[in-house]
C-alpha cells in the first residue's frame, strides 16, 4: 500500500504470487476470507480516489484467482468504492488475464473497463505512479529483470539476424 497526489490518495498493491494455491482443500474458505479482508481494508483506507496495482508477474497459473472469484469481488464492492477507483493497473499481464478481461468486458460497466490499464514492466509503472511509497515484492522485481533481459536478448538477436536486418534496410 502507498499513496499518491497532494491529498495522499491510496495506492493498493495486490501481489497475486502470494495468493494460496488452488489445490488447497480449504481454498474457497481462504479466498472468501481474503476477499472480506480486502474489502474491509479498502473501506477503512479509501476516503477518496484510489488506484489498485495488481502484480501478476511471477504468479503460477494455479495461484491466479478464478473468474468466479473476480466477478464476486466486483459485484460485492460498494458503489462508492467502484466510483472512487481511478485506475486498475495490471503489471505483467498474462495471456490468461487479458483473455478473462476481454471475455468479461461485455458484463462489466464501460466506466470500470476504461479504468483498466496494462503495464508490461516496472519501469512503465514508475512512469505512471510515484513508487517511493509502493513496496514491490522481491520476486516481482526479479521476474521483471528476467523479463527485460529476455526482451533485450530477443531484440538483440533480431537486430543481428542478417535476413531481418536486410529487410529493415530495404
Amino acid at each position: 500500500t502507498g499513496y499518491y497526489g497532494d491529498g495522499l490518495n491510496a495506492i493498493i498493491v495486490f501481489a497475486a504470487c502470494f495468493l494460496p494455491d488452488s489445490s488447497r482443500t480449504d481454498y474457497n474458505y481462504v479466498m472468501e476470507n481474503l476477499f472480506l479482508y480486502v474489502i474491509s481494508t479498502l473501506e477503512l483506507m479509501v476516503a477518496e480516489d484510489y488506484m489498485i496495482v495488481y502484480l501478476n508477474g511471477a504468479t503460477p497459473r494455479r495461484r491466479m484467482p478464478g473468474l468466479g472469484w473476480m466477478k464476486k469481488c466486483y459485484q460485492m464492492i460498494d458503489r462508492r468504492l467502484r466510483k472512487n477507483l481511478k485506475s486498475f493497473i495490471i503489471v505483467h499481464p498474462s495471456w490468461f488475464i487479458r483473455t478473462i478481461l476481454a471475455v468479461t468486458r461485455p458484463f462489466i460497466s464501460s466506466k470500470f473497463s476504461s479504468k483498466i490499464q496494462y503495464v508490461n514492466t516496472l519501469a512503465e509503472l514508475r512512469e505512471m505512479i510515484p513508487m517511493e511509497y509502493v513496496d514491490i515484492p522481491e520476486s516481482i522485481v526479479k521476474y521483471d529483470e528476467e523479463k527485460c533481459i529476455k526482451r533485450r536478448m530477443r531484440t538483440s538477436c533480431l537486430s543481428n539476424d542478417p535476413e531481418i536486418t536486410s529487410v529493415e534496410q530495404e
